[in-house]
Order: structure tokens, then sequence, then C-alpha cells
């Protein structure tokens, strides 16, 4: 808590620019990116939230494909895509449900299914297991483990929990907005 986690998801994804210093992403400097090139570097950037912000009025396949129509992905891509996601997080038989229809863990699950709608090199995650239980963190844990192995995406997890780090190969503790530790 008011360690610098939130603001340093706001500075990845640049909805916040940091006072001092620069971030690179794909070796650009995202600080110094002009605002109109800010929607290009979104499209590489999957996030899932904390809070979910699914849209109540859409159902599971309808949620993540938004997140394909808004890039101009086709009808095909986005048919393709939201089945081959929702399978990836065990979401198959719930394409139809709304987010209201839901557990916790099955709308994060949505959520994460929507950040990697449109395979994102970089993958930011703020507490995505906190509506979880621990089978289900385990599994989301290991999904993120092998998005990165076989499809290359960096996985920033955010969490102010030691034990979901674990598995992780690299650790960067925040403390009090600063960098505390950094083990690899």
């Amino acid at each position: 808590r008011g360690a610098g986690k939130s603001t340093l998801v706001k500075m990845l994804f640049r909805e916040e620019l940091p006072t001092r210093g620069q971030i690179f992403l794909a070796s650009r400097s995202i600080v110094r990116m002009k605002r109109g090139e800010v929607p290009r570097l979104r499209r590489n950037i999957g996030i899932v939230f904390q809070d979910f912000k699914l849209l109540e009025n859409k159902t599971v396949y309808e949620n993540i494909a938004f997140a394909m129509e808004v890039v101009g992905a086709s009808s095909r891509d986005i048919k393709e895509r939201v089945t081959e996601v929702i399978n990836m997080v065990g979401l198959k038989g719930k394409e139809k449900s709304f987010p209201g229809e839901l557990s916790g863990g099955e709308q994060q699950r949505v959520g994460i299914a929507r950040a990697l709608a449109n395979r994102p090199l970089l993958l930011i995650a703020d507490e995505p297991t906190g509506n979880l239980d621990s089978r289900g963190a385990a599994d989301i844990l290991a999904l993120f483990q092998q998005l990165n192995r076989e499809l290359g995406t960096t996985i920033v997890l955010v969490t102010h929990d030691p034990i979901m780090a674990l598995g992780a190969r690299r650790i960067v503790t925040l403390r009090d907005g600063r960098i505390g530790r950094d083990m690899q």
C-alpha cells in the first residue's frame, strides 16, 4: 500500500508521465512519444484491471471482441481469437453470459481474456488473482508463465502478495515510490 504500484501501471500505459526519468518499451521512450502515437503503443499492451472494467450490457464474448473491434480487427480474426482466449482462460460455455451472471473469479478471467485478445507484447496484470481462490490463482499464474514462454509476452504482475511472485524470473519491489529491491 502506498508503494507506487498503481502509479507504475499508469506510467507503463502512458496514462501518467514520470516527473523525471525515462520509460522504455521495445527500446522506445514512451515519455518522449508524441500524443498521437499513444494509441498505437496501447495496442501492444494488455491490461488486466483489479476491478475488471467489464461492460455489464455485453456478454463474455462481446466484452472480449470489443477489445479487438476498437483496433479494427476483422470479423474472422475476432471470431477465431475470442474463441481461442475464452478456451485459454477456462471459460468455454460462458460465452453468452453477462458479467452479472458470473462469479468474481470468472469476471477476472474475462478481463484476462480481453487483455490477451490482441496478442500484446506487454501484459500488465494489476492484482489479477485477488478475486480467485488458490486453485484459480495458480491456474492464472501458470497461464501467464505459458504466455511468456510460448509467445514471448512480457508479464508485469503487480501484487502486494509476495507468494504470488515466487515463480517469477524477476522481482522488483517498490517501497514509497522507489525501487527497493530488484532480484533476478
